[in-house]
């Protein structure tokens, strides 16, 4: 059996827990990550048949027995994960009756995983439907796209659109647009299923006054979507005080997202 703090999937999650605290995106222990792990690869780190211990789910992820995660845990900071991943990350496995997940690494301090597993539970089913490569869930508060939550309608539409106005590479990063999602209690199952219902259409979903979620194939392209959309909420912020002089229009939106033979909300231009 290799040395599980050597799997690319442990340092994976080390590293982009790492970058995210740099960056400000997951302050304290704001924001949690899940990644859908292929179970071949799991077995050559750990004997899938030792269970740790068992822990409720608090919902019913039936579509997803027998499916393997790696979780960031309830209460942890980013910043410590990658020091002690034993304690910070487990991996799961969601038991025969979907409602439980079964601890096979991790949380080593008695601790359990992040409190949006939930969430991030219901979002990897609809994304799955959507796309059978999807792996990878991840939430956190970016500054400039929580600040932009105040000072921008949050609409769908409108809020993609703005976003897409402030980068050249946003319409083609993400053409599907950006979910929106008013304020809602955290934690529970009625965010989660929101936020699930949002990742049929969209692979971002802002939860309104709070942060956003992403979903995407690997920890890099998911990584890259909130990134960009942060990156564009930076330039808005920046900039929506100061009269505007110069925008990207709606034709060279167009233009763009069909050079790059990118499939975009063509309903989210106004043409």
């Amino acid at each position: 059996m290799k040395n599980i703090l050597e799997a690319p999937f442990i340092t994976e999650m080390r590293k982009t827990t790492a970058n995210m605290y740099r960056l400000g995106w997951d302050e304290r222990n704001g924001g949690n990550i899940s990644c859908l792990l292929d179970g071949y690869d799991v077995g050559e780190y750990l004997d899938a048949n030792q269970i740790v211990r068992e822990i409720p789910i608090g919902f019913e992820a039936k579509p997803l027995v027998g499916k393997i995660f790696i979780v960031t845990g309830t209460g942890k900071y980013f910043k410590n994960v990658d020091s002690d991943p034993e304690t910070n990350l487990g991996i799961i496995r969601i038991a025969p009756d979907g409602r439980t997940a079964q601890l096979l690494w991790g949380y080593k301090d008695g601790g359990k995983f992040t409190s949006e597993l939930p969430a991030h539970l219901m979002s990897h089913m609809a994304r799955l439907a959507v796309d059978p490569e999807n792996r990878v869930v991840m939430h956190c508060h970016p500054t400039y796209t929580l600040a932009m939550n105040y000072v921008h309608e949050l609409e769908e539409k409108k809020f993609t659109h703005s976003l897409w106005e402030m980068c050249t590479e946003c319409i083609v990063v993400f053409p599907d647009g950006v979910g929106v999602l008013p304020w809602m209690l955290c934690g529970t199952n009625e965010i989660g299923q929101a936020t699930a219902e949002k990742m049929k259409e969209f692979r971002l979903v802002v939860w309104g006054m709070h942060g956003i979620y992403g979903a995407g194939k690997t920890m890099d392209e998911t990584f890259g979507l909130i990134e960009t959309v942060e990156k564009a909420a930076q330039i808005y912020m920046l900039t929506a005080h100061l009269p505007r002089v110069n925008t990207i229009k709606d034709s060279e939106l167009r233009e763009l997202a069909e050079s790059f033979g990118v499939k975009y909300r063509k309903d989210f231009l106004r043409l």
